[in-house]
C-alpha cells in the first residue's frame, strides 16, 4: 500500500471514530476569549491579561498603530493601544494575531508545509479584508465587521492543521504536493468544522470553514464571498470555476472589476492589513 493511500485510511477512520487530535488555541488566546466575554471587564483589566504575552503586546500596539484601526494619533502603550481598539474588536483581534503560534512543528517538511499554509491564510486575511473595507465603504450599511473578517480568514483552511501534522508519521508523502493538496481538499472542511467547534467558536464562522472552496456566491454579500475573492486573487479555482464567479462579483459590485487587486484603493488596504503581519 502506497503512504498516500495509508494516511488518507488512517485520516478516515479517525475522522469517523471521532479519534482526530485537533490543535487548541494558543493559552493566551484563550484567556483573551474567557475575559472579553465577561461583561463586567474593564479596558485596564484586558490590557493586563494580553500584557502577559510580550509578543501579542507588541502586535496590538502595531494594530492600534494601523491603518486597519483608522490611522489617528500613534499610541506608545498597550493600555493605549487596547483603548483605542475596543473591547468589541479586542476578542478576535487578539485571536488572530495570535494564530501564528498553531503552525509550528520539529518536522522539517512539515514545517515547510506549515509556513506555506500560514503564508497562504495571511494572504487570504489580507486580501479578503481589503476587499471588505472597500465595499464597506461604498455600502455603510454592510454588516460584516474587519475583525471577524480577519480572523475567519486566517482559520478558514485551518483543518488543513491536522492533516499535516498526521502526515508527519508518513514523510514521504510531501514528495507529492499534487496529492496533498488533493487530500486536503478532500477532508479539510470536515476537520476544520469539527475544530471550530471544539473552539467554541461563534456560528458565522462555520460556513466560511465549510463552503468557501464552493466556486459560487451567496444571495448576499458575506464573510465566505470576500474569502472566495482571495482565493480567485491567488488563482485557487479552475479558470472555467473563476470567470463566472469573478463576473457575478462584478455584476454585484462587490469589486469594481475583475482585475479588483489593481485596483488602488483595494491595493493600498491589502498593503496596510499585510504590514500586520510582517
Amino acid at each position: 500500500m502506497s503512504a498516500q493511500r495509508a494516511l488518507l485510511i488512517i485520516l478516515d477512520e479517525k475522522i469517523r471514530a471521532d479519534r482526530l487530535v485537533l490543535p487548541t488555541l494558543p493559552d493566551i488566546a484563550l484567556r483573551v476569549r474567557e475575559r472579553a466575554d465577561d461583561p463586567q471587564i474593564s479596558l485596564q483589566q484586558m490590557a493586563e491579561v494580553i500584557s502577559q504575552d510580550p509578543a501579542l503586546s507588541a502586535r496590538m500596539i502595531k494594530v492600534a498603530n494601523s491603518a486597519f484601526m483608522g490611522r489617528s494619533i500613534q499610541v506608545n502603550s498597550l493600555n493605549q493601544a487596547v483603548t483605542r481598539i475596543g473591547l468589541s474588536q479586542i476578542k478576535n483581534i487578539s485571536i488572530a494575531m495570535a494564530m501564528e503560534q498553531l503552525f509550528v512543528s520539529q518536522h522539517q517538511q512539515v514545517q515547510q508545509q506549515l509556513d506555506r499554509l500560514w503564508r497562504d491564510s495571511v494572504q487570504t486575511a489580507s486580501v479578503a479584508v481589503a476587499c471588505l473595507q472597500f465595499y464597506k465603504a461604498r455600502y455603510s450599511q454592510c454588516k460584516l465587521s474587519s475583525d471577524v473578517m480577519a480572523l475567519a480568514a486566517l482559520v478558514h483552511n485551518i483543518g488543513a492543521l491536522p492533516v499535516l501534522i498526521e502526515a508527519e508519521r508518513h514523510p514521504e508523502v510531501f514528495g507529492h504536493p499534487a496529492f496533498m493538496q488533493t487530500l486536503i481538499d478532500k477532508i479539510a472542511a470536515v476537520i476544520g468544522l469539527k475544530i471550530m467547534q471544539s473552539w467554541g467558536f461563534a456560528a458565522e464562522f462555520m460556513p466560511v470553514v465549510k463552503h468557501w472552496r464552493l466556486a459560487q456566491s451567496e444571495p448576499e454579500a458575506s464573510y465566505t464571498d470576500f474569502i472566495r475573492l482571495a482565493a480567485l486573487s491567488r488563482g485557487y479555482y479552475r479558470p472555467e470555476q473563476a470567470q463566472p464567479l469573478l463576473a457575478d462579483y462584478v455584476a454585484r459590485d462587490l469589486i469594481p472589476v475583475p482585475e479588483f487587486m489593481q485596483q488602488h484603493d483595494i491595493a493600498q488596504r491589502y498593503q496596510d492589513v499585510r504590514a500586520l503581519f510582517n
